[in-house]
């Protein structure tokens, strides 16, 4: 069997796959992570690495079978500093930290985010490398100079577990990599003045690189030494892999802590689009890549709504059942994070918003404007990943939130598009087994290993309420960034001047 692992944001998962993709054995440990009131996020390398070895023992246990690979995914972005052993030198740093937000909004301003974009295709935000990297430069250069290796949460793995510093493509993608020719790109570090930290970065890995379980990872996993071992690509490509996507046009929707909607095409042209965001992401295969905008909150956002109003995720459906499309003229824009928005549009500003609440609104309207705001944030960034493909293929989605069956129903219906729903959500490590049993030599056809699925068809009458719902949403975004700018601007100048008053000489 093939053992998959993916280490998300919320969640370390592992699952056991025979040679026909069947699953065999799952398990799973939630992840520690630290957030601070100053807006930092950070995770502990030790306990991440401690998850992994968790579910790897405990899957293995389950099946009397031998492990012919480990195959890892994992979250993308944020900063994993470590040194030449593999330890890290601080505490890795999240994609949802916000201490590089000023650093964005003077990019921003000074035109090195659009330089960037132009080199590379990335839309820079706080929590990717090259913000990161100027915040540490800035507050603490001691981290930078202890360090080996800039990198990420899946090559932090392969050099705790096989001893090899390197990193897969799709990771190195962001932000510094030219994704065409997969080399980096002097020009995009130069921009971001972060040249003298070239050192730092690891070569990306040929494709289909196969690494081993050295003593230290034997140790850590209860494998044999030896063990092949593959790392990545990193959790968005690797969702569309396990969903048995390749074809350019063909499209993914993750619902998952983060909304990251992706789709598959064969050229670069990262000019097309009005303001840098989103990103291009070299896939397994060269020549094929994704186009990928990851909104920064989506489930996310309805946990913490259900959790201020007190009720569980059990509660969704009779909540939805309850309401109408339109939410009753409730409507929400989803932008919850601490660190602003990253896809469709950077705005390290962006904040959510709920309007139209009467007295007569329910918690079920509230809860379907904020379902409803998370799926045209979906429409919206499709819109913009679309742009570089011709036509539109299939579209699956997956993720924890493709499980409700009437949310399900609202992104069909937002969207105008059959939704192809797995009926296992979570992709990530069969991505990761495909890819594995792929750089092993197997002639393995992806869409044979694509779990089983159902459809959900768009209904007929919600569509014209979305679509016209739909330009609400996009006006409503306007006039918030409009507001968001103002207010920006206003605190830089400081309060407007009072009228003078006169001096009142006592008589």
């Amino acid at each position: 069997m093939i053992v998959g692992v993916d280490v998300g944001t919320s969640m370390t998962k592992a699952d056991a796959y025979d040679d026909d993709g069947r699953k065999l054995a799952s398990a799973e440990r939630a992840s520690r992570l630290e957030q601070y009131p100053d807006g930092r996020v950070e995770q502990d390398l030790e306990d991440v690495v401690a998850s992994v070895a968790d579910v790897i023992r405990r899957v293995v246990a389950e099946v009397d079978r031998p492990v012919r690979a480990l195959a890892l995914t994992g979250q993308g972005d944020g900063l994993w500093l470590r040194d030449a052993d593999g330890m890290a030198v601080r505490p890795p740093i999240s994609w949802l930290d916000d201490r590089a937000g000023d650093v964005v909004r003077r990019w921003q301003d000074d035109g090195t985010v659009a330089e960037v974009y132009r080199r590379t295709g990335t839309g820079l935000f706080p929590g990717c490398h090259a913000p990161l990297l100027t915040a540490l430069e800035r507050d603490e250069p001691e981290s930078l100079e202890r360090a080996a290796v800039a990198g990420y949460c899946v090559d932090a793995l392969v050099q705790r577990l096989t001893g090899v510093i390197t990193v897969d493509a799709s990771d190195a993608s962001l932000p510094f990599l030219d994704v065409v020719s997969r080399r980096y790109d002097d020009g995009a570090l130069a921009a971001c003045g972060l040249e003298h930290r070239r050192g730092l970065l690891a070569e990306p890995a040929p494709s289909h690189a196969v690494f081993a379980l050295d003593r230290r990872g034997a140790e850590i996993t209860g494998l044999p030494e030896g063990t092949p071992v593959t790392g990545g690509p990193f959790d968005l490509p690797a969702c569309a892999v396990g969903a048995g996507l390749s074809t350019p046009g063909d499209g993914l929707l993750i619902i998952g802590t983060t909304l990251a909607c992706e789709v598959f095409t064969d050229r670069v042209d990262p000019d097309v689009v009005p303001e840098p965001a989103g990103m291009w992401l070299c896939t397994p295969e060269e020549g094929v890549w994704l186009r990928a905008m990851p909104a920064m909150v989506g489930t996310a956002g309805l946990d913490w709504l259900l959790d201020f109003m007190g009720v569980g995720i059990d509660a969704l459906g009779d909540l939805l059942a309850g309401t109408a499309p339109g939410a009753g003229g409730v409507s929400a824009l989803p932008f919850l994070s601490a660190s602003g928005e990253r896809a469709p549009f950077v705005d390290t500003r962006a904040r959510g918003q709920i309007e139209g609440v009467t007295l007569s609104t329910s918690r079920g309207d509230v809860v379907r404007a904020v379902c409803e705001g998370i799926a045209y944030t979906a429409k919206h960034c499709f819109e913009r990943a679309s742009s570089s493909a011709d036509g539109e293929g299939r579209l699956v989605a997956c993720g924890g939130g493709s499980r409700s069956g009437p949310w399900a129903q609202i992104f069909a219906d937002v969207l105008d598009r059959p939704l192809v729903v797995p009926d296992d959500p979570g992709l990530g490590t069969r991505g990761a087994a495909v890819t594995a049993a792929r750089a092993l030599g197997d002639d393995l056809d992806p869409a044979a290993w694509a779990a089983p699925s159902r459809v959900v068809e768009p209904s007929n009458h919600a569509r014209q309420r979305y679509a016209d719902g739909y330009l609400r949403y996009r006006a409503h975004v306007d006039t918030a960034r409009d507001f968001w700018a103002r207010q920006a601007e206003g605190f830089r100048r400081g309060p407007e001047p009072g009228p003078v008053r006169p001096e009142v000489t006592p008589a």
